[in-house]
């Protein structure tokens, strides 16, 4: 069984961040991600609390550790054109030795979109974009060496457009598509990604990951692809307690918040649903917290 770290960007430094990193390099860890905003999300009134931006946070990460995959969880569609995300994701694939994976999603903080002046299209307009854009980074990353890619779109355009050089990874730098959408989400994922992520910071749980995953196997099969192509992920908020009633008076009834046994017994359950990497996320950026995630969690799934 696979684990991945998501790093919180915000109300942290950078000496925490490496540290943070170089003890899931030397631990466990199967991945480490970031996340895409430039401001902490959620709450404008905390918006100028520290926020370090994700893509250069990869970056960095990439040049102090030799074994952990890394990315972004998830690359907002609406911050970057995307023929230039695939080149800044193709060049950390080759200064990771083939260790990059793009994760892209819509993007959905409004108010992040206003304080910077980008556009913040409607949600049915984003899920287009990002439809859009993977097939776009997919033909780029897929294309043979020395071929040059022309696209024309109704968002994005390309005109001879080259990738040199091309992916490392065989056949090409993995796509991850975040986000918990039936009808869009899911649906691209099935026609241009090869991994999918649960995003549980949102409602959800055991039966929801279930139905996700049954609706991505119908959108697969749909064209004609093999849902085992695809990776099944989920990203899970974590809190370690002391006992199941300090829980129980904080828990949110999907968050994987609870002694070490409730939270391995959650993730069996997990792996149980076709769960194939758990991304655990709001774990303090530290070395301690992590590595103490690893001694009471992951030990168990060795």
């Amino acid at each position: 069984m696979q684990f991945g770290a998501q790093i919180s960007n915000y109300g942290t430094t950078w000496n925490d961040v490496l540290a943070t990193v170089k003890t899931l390099e030397a631990g466990r860890w199967n991945s480490v991600w970031f996340s895409d905003h430039f401001m902490p999300p959620a709450n404008p009134a905390g918006r100028h609390g520290d926020a370090l931006e994700g893509w250069t946070l990869v970056t960095a990460a990439a040049s102090v550790t030799e074994r952990v995959r890394l990315g972004i969880l998830a690359t907002g569609n609406t911050y970057r054109n995307p023929a230039l995300l695939a080149k800044m994701c193709v060049t950390l694939d080759h200064i990771t030795g083939g260790r990059m994976e793009l994760g892209l999603g819509a993007a959905w903080y409004e108010y992040e979109h206003d304080a910077y002046g980008w556009d913040f299209p409607s949600l049915r307009e984003r899920c287009d974009r990002l439809e859009e854009a993977t097939q776009l980074i997919r033909m780029l990353f897929t294309k043979p060496v020395g071929e040059d890619v022309s696209f024309e779109g109704r968002y994005y355009r390309l005109k001879d457009a080259p990738l040199a050089p091309g992916c490392t990874q065989s056949p090409h730098i993995p796509i991850l598509i975040g986000g918990n959408g039936e009808k869009r989400t899911l649906r691209t994922c099935a026609r241009y990604g090869d991994i999918t992520n649960m995003d549980f910071w949102h409602p959800g749980g055991i039966d929801v990951f279930t139905h996700k995953m049954n609706v991505l196997t119908q959108h697969c099969e749909a064209f004609d692809r093999d849902p085992a192509e695809v990776k099944r992920t989920v990203c899970l908020p974590l809190r370690l307690f002391r006992d199941d009633k300090e829980a129980e008076k904080a828990r949110q009834p999907w968050y994987c918040w609870g002694t070490p046994n409730y939270v391995q017994d959650l993730c069996g359950q997990y792996i149980d649903a076709g769960a194939e990497e758990i991304m655990f996320a709001g774990v303090r950026t530290n070395a301690e917290s992590w590595q103490r995630v690893e001694d009471l969690v992951l030990s168990a799934f060795d």
